[in-house]
C-alpha cells in the first residue's frame, strides 16, 4: 500500500525528460548565437547526445516496466517463494547489523 501511494509515474518522468530536451534545443537554437563557431559544434553535439539521452529514457522505461510486470507475476504466482526469500533476506541483514 505504501508503494501506491507514493508512486512516480513513468509516463511523467518521460514528460520530463521531454521537457528538458525541448528546452536545451530552444535555447541552443537561439540565432544570435551562430555567429560564434564553437556554438555550432556544441549545438551539434548537444542535440546528438539529447537524442541519445532520450532513447535510453524510453528505453530505460520499457525495461522498468517490463521489469515490474514480470515481479508482480512472479509474486502472485509464487507467494510463499517471494515471502521466504523476503524472509531469508531479512534474517541476513538482522544478523549482520546485530553483529557490529
Amino acid at each position: 500500500m505504501f508503494f501506491k501511494k507514493h508512486q512516480i509515474s513513468l509516463s511523467d518522468v518521460k514528460g520530463d525528460v521531454d521537457k528538458l530536451v525541448d528546452d536545451v534545443r530552444s535555447l541552443l537554437s537561439v540565432k544570435e548565437l551562430d555567429a560564434i563557431p564553437e556554438i555550432k559544434r556544441i549545438r551539434e553535439r548537444m542535440d546528438e547526445g539529447m537524442g541519445i539521452a532520450k532513447d535510453s529514457a524510453a528505453r530505460a522505461i520499457a525495461q522498468t516496466k517490463h521489469t515490474a510486470a514480470c515481479t508482480d507475476k512472479y509474486a502472485h504466482d509464487e507467494p510463499w517463494r517471494f515471502a521466504g526469500a523476503a524472509l531469508a533476506i531479512g534474517v541476513v541483514l538482522g544478523y549482520a547489523v546485530c553483529r557490529r
